[in-house]
């Protein structure tokens, strides 16, 4: 690939202080070289300080314009400076990934996820650059390569992980700059999720897996507590009261515990299992699988592709019928029922009632029964 240097000045916000793009074969800016400007026997002298690429930065400049100052008011003639890095060891952005990756072990049973869409999407980009020299264009370019693939929510949450790795950095002071994150614009998308299952849908699932026993669980229990699957899989035999019909369910997602219900029905499939269980065993356990949450999404997406799916776009989130779509499935026959908007947000464990009101246009009745009582 040839580089070249542009010839137009750019100014910053130091007097005296410049810089030129320089670019790739297809014009991209691929980094940039500093310039200092200062006066001496009634003429203008332009030094050239060194790369971006190479640690160089706009404060630097000011210090070494300052210096050249400095020496002419005292009579000495400037010399040319030497393009150097700051002073500062190289940090390669997969030795700060790999740090942060070892805390969130400690903190997110979630961290396989991210480990492996680093692994997949990010380490290939960026993993060996100096983390004081990626570039906006860096990140850009990950975005532009990975929607070609991948939907806008998925390559968003990829540009997050690299905004949150940048922020452990800044927080352990292994970097002091602005993560180029800051600049960089999330990829609008609607991806809010319309479909959800019809009764006679439902029961088209469950015929195809009613004669496994731990597949019918788990789908009763989607659909009976709008549990998200990485919840579902956390359930204890101490998080079930009979008593009660009610179950304490772990949210990962905000880091809290809320409390479901299990109707009459699926008390009675459960009870004979939890007799043979431990207290702290999981209801769910597909043949001692270690895998979980791989080998039910495994098996149901082709369920769900055989009866739902046909025809539809991957990347039609909005329609698709995933296991998600449980939970959505949930929410939505609780508002078709007339339940209250603030209890189906206790339910999801919504923080935020916004999140919730979209369900509230399935209500059977959305205000002319009141309307219409209300001057009478």
């Amino acid at each position: 690939m040839r580089l070249r240097t542009l010839d137009k000045r750019n100014s910053t916000n130091e007097d005296g202080i410049f810089f030129k793009e320089i670019v790739d074969d297809k014009d991209k800016v691929v980094d940039k070289i500093f310039l200092i400007r200062y006066r001496v026997d009634e003429k203008d002298k332009l030094i050239t300080v060194g790369k971006y690429s190479q640690g160089i930065r706009v404060n630097y400049c000011k210090t070494k314009r300052n210096e050249i100052l400095n020496n002419i008011r005292l009579g000495e003639t400037p010399t040319t400076i030497k393009a150097k890095r700051v002073s500062k060891d190289i940090i390669l952005f997969e030795t700060i990934a790999n740090d942060y990756f070892e805390h969130i072990k400690m903190h997110n049973k979630d961290f396989k996820n991210t480990i492996s869409r680093y692994n997949l999407h990010i380490k290939s980009y960026i993993g060996d650059k100096n983390i004081e020299t990626i570039t906006i264009n860096d990140i850009e370019q990950i975005q532009r390569d990975k929607l070609k693939l991948l939907s806008p929510k998925t390559v968003n949450h990829i540009v997050q992980i690299i905004g949150t790795i940048y922020n452990f950095a800044i927080d352990r002071d292994k970097f002091k700059g602005l993560s180029p994150i800051k600049r960089i614009k999330k990829i609008k998308f609607d991806n809010v999720r319309e479909r959800f299952l019809s009764v006679e849908e439902i029961g088209k699932i469950v015929s195809i897996v009613q004669d496994d026993e731990q597949l019918l669980l788990f789908l009763k229990l989607a659909l009976c507590t709008g549990a998200r699957l990485e919840t579902l899989l956390q359930i204890k035999k101490k998080d079930i009261n009979l008593e009660s019909q009610m179950v304490t369910l772990t949210d990962f997602k905000n880091n809290s515990t809320y409390k479901g219900f299990i109707t009459s029905e699926l008390m009675e499939m459960i009870k004979n299992r939890l007799e043979q269980l431990g207290i702290n065993d999981f209801l769910l356990n597909y043949h001692n699988t270690k895998d979980l949450k791989s080998k039910f999404s495994k098996i149901y997406k082709p369920i769900l592709d055989e009866l739902f799916n046909k025809g539809l776009d991957k990347m039609d989130s909005k329609n698709r019928v995933v296991i998600h779509t449980f939970r959505h499935t949930f929410a939505s026959h609780l508002a078709i029922n007339g339940t209250p908007i603030y209890t189906i947000q206790k339910l999801m464990n919504h923080k935020d009632i916004t999140m919730t009101m979209r369900y509230a246009k399935l209500a059977p009745d959305s205000g002319k029964k009141f309307v219409n009582e209300l001057y009478k």
